[in-house]
């Protein structure tokens, strides 16, 4: 079971983005901010999907209106992607090698 859950992160972030990437802002609206569902206005996180889809559509200062820190949570978003892969490669590496040479210890 550990086995297909390992690279669930991964596989939520890439498919958040590519989400993002194509929906369209003006057409959909749903939330899963518990602030807005309760009816609250204000809610220092709201806007940040939006402003990431702004950025990935090459609407940067709509961005910047939508949310300011959308460029900030885009760099980080992708960041955490490009770490989840490097130890995915590593591991696959570390476990070729020691599947090849059972000498090789897994530190």
């Amino acid at each position: 079971m550990k086995k297909y859950f390992r690279h669930i992160e991964l596989l939520f972030w890439v498919s958040a983005l590519f989400w993002l990437a194509f929906v369209e802002i003006k057409t959909v609206h749903f939330t899963f901010c518990p602030l807005s569902n309760a009816g609250l206005d204000f809610c220092p996180g709201c806007g940040l999907g939006q402003s990431v889809s702004l950025i990935m559509s090459g609407n940067v200062l709509q961005s910047f209106e939508a949310h300011p820190l959308g460029m900030f949570a885009l760099i980080i978003i992708l960041h955490r992607i490009y770490v989840l892969i490097s130890n995915y490669i590593k591991f696959k590496e570390l476990h070729h090698e020691s599947s090849i040479n059972p000498n090789v210890s897994g530190r």
